[in-house]
């Protein structure tokens, strides 16, 4: 099932089952492919731009959850959090700091990074293959880590 077909299909049981929630975080990333493909690509989305635009969502949600939490708006960083919750049902398994540690160290060994100098030569490796898997701060603290 493509990830279309799951949204319509989503969309269609969040209606059916009145998740006010669930139903507007949907339609947001229904609207976000719509966008994408009448923006001239006039094409189906590729998983890995499919991963790209829930990865973006995922991230706006992250953020605003910071923002309203330093703004003590706790009534809006629930609604975020159980936004972020549905979005990322449809991203692949995050993996945990350890996980990600030991993959970060096993791609500074392939591109021999281990010094801070190397960073410029780490990070956007490990940032495209961890993609979808990892939110690019946590990737790049833990970079900063290593070759520190």
């Amino acid at each position: 099932m493509s990830l279309k077909d799951k949204i319509n299909s989503d969309l269609k049981d969040a209606m059916k089952a009145g998740d006010k929630v669930k139903l507007s975080t949907v339609r947001s990333i229904r609207a976000l492919i719509l966008e994408f493909e009448k923006s001239g690509a006039n094409r189906e989305l590729t998983s890995e731009e499919e991963l790209g635009l829930i990865s973006s969502a995922a991230k706006k949600r992250r953020d605003s959850i910071e923002q309203y939490t330093n703004a003590g708006r706790t009534d809006l960083v629930d609604v975020e959090e159980k936004e972020l919750a549905i979005l990322s049902e449809y991203l692949p398994k995050q993996l945990t700091n350890e996980e990600l540690e030991a993959e970060i160290r096993k791609i500074a060994n392939e591109v021999g990074a281990i010094e801070k100098s190397d960073f410029p030569k780490l990070m956007p490796v490990a940032a495209k293959a961890l993609k979808g898997k990892a939110d690019g701060k946590k990737i790049k603290e833990i970079v900063d880590k290593i070759l520190g």
